[in-house]
């Protein structure tokens, strides 16, 4: 009795996974933004993250780039505490950041962000605690820069904005069963999250050397001509902003490849100011010789 009982409450939480909403760029993103950040480390820092990496099957930051992920499968109980630390809504058209309200007990990216970076900075936190935070700052950095991960909280940053989405583009596996006849049925923010990096036929390391070609002119962020400045309360507002500006919520709920190509530039910009900006932050952090 009390082994069906157990197998049933893991069946369930299963279930409950697979249909969580989405949280991240999507793998290929992340590893965009960890490739470009990568090609930008200074020699101290890329040393120190190739120390802390040792031992991981891909040690590169595109490598653990979806680390804060994957613990959806690997460690739910984790995952479930780390979840907040994805996202920060914002009321709708209301682009100003007030800890109370938007981040209550700073279980939000942008306290996250923070948090994670001083952990980093202090070599003489447990070295497992410095891996962690590595990881985390690489999808976060990427996180924050996706708009609608800064989005609005009266539709969870888009995840209740339902969309039906005429497209060749096989979707994910768990999701497979929303696909009939060429139209997926997902959400606006699934659609950034997935749909529009995988509108381009490429891998993500050949992704990231286009992108990285464009390095010099799309770093700088829409208002700040320094790209690199400011910090994770500035990345989300930016965010905010565009999510207000740019008409990411469409007209109607129909969707196409018009929209995906539409919105590409944008998403494509975003991920080079990620991979800018977490070299920039990495690079900082890692300043100090690493722990041995």
């Amino acid at each position: 009795m009390r082994n069906t009982l157990l197998h049933t409450l893991s069946t369930t939480l299963a279930l409950l996974l697979c249909v969580a909403p989405a949280l991240a760029w999507g793998p290929t993103g992340h590893r965009i933004v960890g490739d470009l950040a990568q090609r930008q480390l200074t020699p101290q820092a890329a040393a120190t993250v190739a120390d802390l990496l040792r031992g991981e099957s891909e040690p590169n930051l595109a490598g653990v780039a979806n680390w804060a992920d994957s613990l959806r499968q690997s460690d739910p109980a984790r995952f479930k505490l780390t979840q907040g630390w994805h996202y920060d809504d914002f009321p709708r058209g209301d682009c100003n950041y007030v800890p109370p309200r938007d981040c209550p007990g700073g279980n939000c990216v942008i306290e996250a962000i923070s948090a994670q970076e001083k952990i980093l900075a202090d070599t003489a936190q447990p070295r497992q605690a410095r891996i962690d935070a590595l990881k985390f700052l690489v999808h976060f950095v990427g996180d924050i820069h996706q708009p609608l991960h800064a989005g609005y909280a009266d539709d969870k940053g888009g995840n209740g904005y339902q969309i039906s989405l005429r497209t060749d583009i096989p979707p994910q596996d768990y999701v497979r069963k929303d696909y009939v006849d060429g139209v997926m049925g997902t959400n606006l923010h699934a659609v950034w999250d997935y749909y529009i990096t995988a509108s381009h036929d490429a891998d993500s390391h050949h992704y990231a050397d286009e992108l990285a070609a464009r390095m010099s002119v799309d770093t700088a962020a829409p208002s700040d001509e320094t790209g690199a400045a400011g910090e994770s309360k500035d990345w989300a507002l930016e965010s905010c902003r565009i999510t207000k500006a740019e008409s990411l919520y469409p007209e109607g709920h129909k969707l196409d490849a018009v929209y995906l190509e539409k919105m590409r530039p944008l998403a494509e910009r975003r991920l080079i100011q990620a991979g800018h900006r977490l070299a920039a932050l990495l690079n900082t952090a890692l300043a100090a010789p690493a722990a041995h």
